[in-house]
């Protein structure tokens, strides 16, 4: 069978799926774009790729003869250039998050929808070792009916919102801590098998830094109702002085919980187990370890960066193309894990009024 030619745009960011790509046996990295015509050059030398297969303009880039292609650009970019790519026949695997604005996201699904094209959002926590756990355990019926859950990514990334030398804004500058909500929203709703229908949101202000802009916010918070009346809260802050950083994730059921524990850092963390199936209230929780990476998976699979994660994300959306099939994260649930962020945030500067989130 041949191989699907396979593009990517923006090498920084997508460093990670490129390699993941590249180890699949149905894919050939057949391009590649980026502005920065050094590490075009060099990534570009490590797939032995010609000249005329490496790109710095994305009009010229999307008109390569391609199957796939994959966006890792700013986020800012990533509806328009996942929307320009399905128009030109290909299929997108894109970097969350979706977009940024809610019309963004009505555009990504009708082009979906109009071209036929295969498109996943590459939220590569659902895929976390001990993530795919833990929906073993709730589908077996562990923890019961599912009530509530919380999420909170605390990752201070001052250095990626302005250059500390230059003085440079960089894109994430203008990024409120709460749109990039899908680190905390994808791995829950995934767990909960479930959609957000209401938000509210609040954030503390500029504290820490008080002149400069939106992504500088010291912390926002966002409260949810599902579509089966469950909550769920989420804090997300890109400049607070937690370290080591920290993606923590709690659920409760009405037979137990389980969490991951709050001692941040990548990797393998121990969280903790409770259910009455297994234990009685005495003996409370155990501890469980919560890798990242799956044991069980070829040497390959951990060349992603995030564990195993990326490893079977890529063959999730392979899978899907080769059989037509719908992928798990596809613009539906990518917009499942993306708009609610967006509506919490519009809530903040509305004073916290609960406000609805639009459903595709």
């Amino acid at each position: 069978m041949s191989r699907l030619q396979t593009g990517l745009v923006g090498l920084r960011r997508g460093g990670g799926l490129l390699h993941s790509l590249a180890r699949h046996p149905r894919v050939e990295v057949a391009a590649l774009c980026d502005i920065d015509e050094r590490t075009l050059e060099d990534v570009g030398a490590n797939f032995s790729l010609s000249d005329d297969r490496l790109f710095t303009q994305f009009e010229d880039f999307i008109s390569a003869p391609l199957d796939i292609v994959v966006v890792a650009t700013p986020i800012e970019y990533h509806a328009q250039h996942s929307i320009a790519a399905m128009e030109s026949g290909k299929h997108v695997l894109c970097e969350q998050t979706a977009a940024y604005t809610v019309a963004e996201c009505e555009r990504l699904v009708e082009t979906v929808r109009r071209t036929g094209r295969i498109y996943m959002m590459g939220e590569n926590y659902c895929y976390f070792h001990y993530i795919r756990e833990w929906k073993n355990w709730i589908t077996q019926g562990k923890l019961g009916k599912i009530f509530h859950a919380e999420g909170e990514y605390l990752h201070e990334i001052v250095r990626l919102l302005k250059d500390p030398e230059t003085g440079e804004r960089k894109w994430r500058y203008t990024r409120a801590p709460i749109w990039y909500c899908a680190h905390c929203l994808g791995p829950l709703l995934t767990l909960m098998d479930d959609r957000i229908v209401k938000a509210t949101g609040i954030h503390a202000g500029k504290n820490i830094y008080p002149e400069e802009g939106l992504g500088y916010l010291d912390m926002e918070v966002g409260l949810f109702q599902t579509q089966k009346g469950a909550t769920v809260k989420i804090l997300r802050s890109q400049v607070a002085p937690r370290h080591p950083e920290m993606i923590f994730y709690t659920l409760y059921g009405e037979k137990g919980f389980v969490e991951n524990g709050r001692r941040g850092g990548w990797g393998s963390t121990t969280g903790l187990f409770y259910s009455k199936d297994e234990a009685t209230a005495q003996e409370g929780a155990r501890e469980i370890e919560c890798p990242t990476v799956d044991s069980q998976a070829p040497e390959e699979a951990r060349q992603g960066g995030h564990g195993t994660s990326e490893f079977y994300m890529v063959r999730d959306f392979i899978d899907a193309i080769e059989h037509n099939i719908k992928p798990p994260i596809d613009v539906v649930r990518a917009l499942d894990f993306t708009i609610p962020g967006i509506i919490a945030h519009e809530s903040a500067r509305q004073g916290g009024q609960w406000l609805d989130v639009p459903l595709f």
